[in-house]
């Protein structure tokens, strides 16, 4: 049986059965049955579909909400916004089923055309820390691509992927389109991304994982595209607004309670600024209010499980140079506080290593240059903010940094409109915007000759 528990509590929400690789395979099979009726659905009839799950979504987002609050202990005002960020993914893509363009080319003697074809059946394994909504950011551009799919979500948290199977089924998606399997990703997993039905893979979740999957997929030249880890680095140079840089920082690193790939988890600080900007820093991550997600005060909830608060602890021995910590509550749930740790050096394992926890290194810079530097000796390359209030240094500093996503005097780093994802070992392919789209399809180019036939003549 497995047990989904609410993190707040340790309490069991429900208990499941668990799919085995049998059910995988059925669930391919449905998907490869949906798929030439799926594909064939004209444009706009697709995009009707597509919104009115969209319109469905949006009616069920409290509920959805409330749901996806216990199952992962974030803030219920967090999981709301994620709901609605759900609903507007899937509006945006509604749109996109009649701009899936492609091109004509004038070569000699004829025209060429190329068509943007569907893949087939998609396999999308999703992490635990933002559930439906990374699922969202995979199934909305597959389906308005005109692909099938199988989602595998997290074993920790199934509750929001099971609801969004039936409320698209009620929504009017076919039979078989949208499939859920709820099993361990050792065995279901591993099956989906070797099965010689499923044309490719979406996978967000460690860069361990991912390279794992890379490989796997190699065997039948699966494509991939793989959201992985990060280390984002947080610049903040002596010439920023400082009290405003460091009241941005703690939302930064713990938001979800910093289980978060884009979590700006290393601070740099210019040396000369490091005092002014640390005590705004300590009002700031001793303000936020940690405590039951239920509450709409709450701004941090308990990390997902006991044995990922033990690997977060591991990053604060009894030697580490701890500035301040924030509050947590005692008793039931999986706890942990807010905890500053500086000054940290960048070779240091908590400023080397993805720690999935609220825990952030400040480190100290002494110029442009060594900021550069510092932000970039790193494998990952996913996300990170720059805070000047010189533009020319923003813009240089913006460019020179080895990161998919960055953004300037902002904590920000998702939006629907816009492609999200990494550099370096932090993943392949982008997700969000039109650009997804690309990575649902394949290029299809036709020749067509314009000649007259010289036969006879």
């Amino acid at each position: 049986m497995l047990e989904v528990v609410n993190p707040a509590t340790g309490r069991m929400l429900r208990g499941l059965e668990p799919a085995t690789v049998a059910d995988a395979d059925a669930a391919v099979a449905r998907a490869k049955a949906a798929f030439p009726k799926w594909r064939a659905v004209e444009p706009a009839e697709r995009s009707r579909m597509l919104r009115r799950l969209a319109d469905a979504l949006d009616r069920e987002r409290e509920s959805l909400a409330q749901l996806e609050s216990r199952n992962t202990g974030k803030p219920i005002s967090d999981a709301r916004g994620e709901m609605g960020m759900v609903a507007e993914t899937f509006h945006y893509y509604a749109g996109m089923p009649e701009r899936n363009l492609g091109e004509t080319i004038p070569v000699s003697g004829g025209i060429d055309m190329t068509f943007r074809e569907p893949l087939g059946v998609v396999a999308l394994i999703v992490p635990w820390n933002f559930p439906l909504t990374i699922a969202s950011w995979k199934m909305a551009p597959a389906l308005a691509a005109g692909n099938t799919l199988v989602l595998k979500p997290a074993e920790l948290t199934p509750l929001s992927a099971i609801e969004f199977d039936r409320i698209a089924l009620e929504a009017g998606l076919p039979e078989g389109v949208v499939n859920v399997v709820v099993g361990p990703g050792r065995t279901v997993g591993q099956r989906l991304v070797e099965h010689e039905d499923v044309a490719k893979v979406a996978f967000t979740g460690s860069t361990e994982v991912g390279r794992g999957i890379m490989a796997a997929a190699s065997k039948t030249i699966k494509r991939v595209t793989l959201e992985l880890g990060g280390k984002s680095a947080n610049i903040v140079f002596a010439d920023a607004d400082l009290e405003r840089a460091a009241a941005a920082a703690p939302p930064a690193f713990l938001g979800n309670a910093g289980q978060d790939c884009c979590a700006r988890s290393r601070i740099l600080v210019e040396r000369s600024a490091m005092d002014e900007f640390m005590s705004h820093f300590e009002r700031a991550v001793k303000a936020v209010r940690v405590g039951d997600p239920a509450s709409e005060k709450t701004e941090m909830g308990p990390l997902i499980s006991a044995s990922h608060r033990e690997k977060v602890a591991s990053f604060v021995p009894e030697d580490a140079p701890v500035a301040f910590r924030g509050a947590a509550p005692e008793g039931p749930g999986f706890w942990f506080p807010p905890t500053v740790l500086a000054p940290v050096s960048n070779s240091d394992r908590v400023a080397r290593e993805e720690v999935f926890g609220p825990v952030v290194a400040v480190i100290p810079f002494k110029d442009e240059d060594d900021a550069v530097r510092l932000a970039n000796e790193t494998v990952y390359g996913l996300s990170g903010s720059v805070w000047t209030t010189n533009g020319a240094k923003a813009l240089r500093v913006a460019r020179a940094v080895e990161t998919g996503v960055l953004s300037v005097n902002s904590n920000t780093s998702v939006r629907v409109a816009t492609p999200f994802g990494g550099f370096k070992q932090s993943g392949i392919g982008r997700e969000l915007g039109p650009r997804a789209l690309e990575h649902y399809t394949e290029v299809k180019n036709v020749y067509f000759s314009t000649e007259e036939d010289q036969v006879g003549r």
